[in-house]
């Protein structure tokens, strides 16, 4: 115990990295294989196997991204940004986010049934309010003001958590998609369906276009909490 208390920030910023390597290169895997998925010429069955491919490698990412913000609220608070998290705090932050974790992973596995789709769905209605309190947190501390407390020389954390929130709005239509393909492809089992292929093809190209500044924005965040420019 006395090695975690010792090392506690160091071993945090190791977790932090590597959350944030399995969310960058889990959403470049599933890049690739939306490919394959989207693409008419391949067997269904087929498809579907890059499906599941796609689902498995984005599970990490969809972990690295959880994490990610507990981890920078837990090394927010030992730089005394977050003072609410002090005492009792950091562990009610802790459990919040391993309710959430637990339910990312409960939509995975049972990510082929309706009670999967409806776990998604939930978990998807749950980010609106996280995302607009880290936007209206992260503007009211570059105000000056709010739960989170920054100032000259430590603007970057604010920041940082803004560009999240934005990352978490680019991830909420890519989950959007990948639960449309989910359902598609119950309806493409039946049977050939130009509606359906249509309509994946729509989907990818917007996709690729979310995916491209999704990085942007990932690595953002990355380079906010690395170098701390500001």
């Amino acid at each position: 115990m006395e090695f975690l208390y010792l090392n506690e920030l160091s071993i945090l910023r190791w977790a932090h990295i590597l959350a944030m390597v399995y969310w960058l290169g889990g959403e470049w895997g599933v890049f690739q294989t939306a490919y394959h998925v989207t693409n008419p010429a391949l067997s269904l069955d087929e498809r579907k196997r890059h499906m599941e491919t796609a689902y498995r490698i984005d599970i990490l990412a969809r972990t690295g991204i959880v994490l990610l913000l507990p981890l920078g609220l837990h090394m927010g608070k030992i730089y005394g940004f977050v003072p609410f998290l002090e005492g009792s705090g950091i562990w009610w932050m802790w459990l919040f986010f391993a309710i959430w974790l637990t339910m990312t992973w409960a939509a995975f596995i049972k990510r082929e049934t309706d009670i999967g789709v409806k776990i998604t769905r939930t978990e998807e209605l749950l980010r609106y309010p996280l995302i607009a309190a880290l936007f209206v947190a992260g503007f009211m501390a570059l105000g000056g003001s709010g739960p989170i407390e920054s100032g000259m020389g430590n603007n970057w954390y604010p920041w940082k958590m803004i560009l999240y929130a934005f990352a978490l709005c680019i991830g909420l239509f890519l989950r959007l998609v990948m639960r449309r393909w989910t359902e598609r492809f119950r309806i493409l089992a039946m049977g050939p369906d130009a509606e359906q292929e249509a309509a994946l093809t729509r989907e990818i190209n917007l996709s690729r276009i979310a995916a491209y500044i999704y990085w942007i924005t990932i690595s953002g965040v990355c380079f906010l909490g690395a170098v701390k420019p500001f």
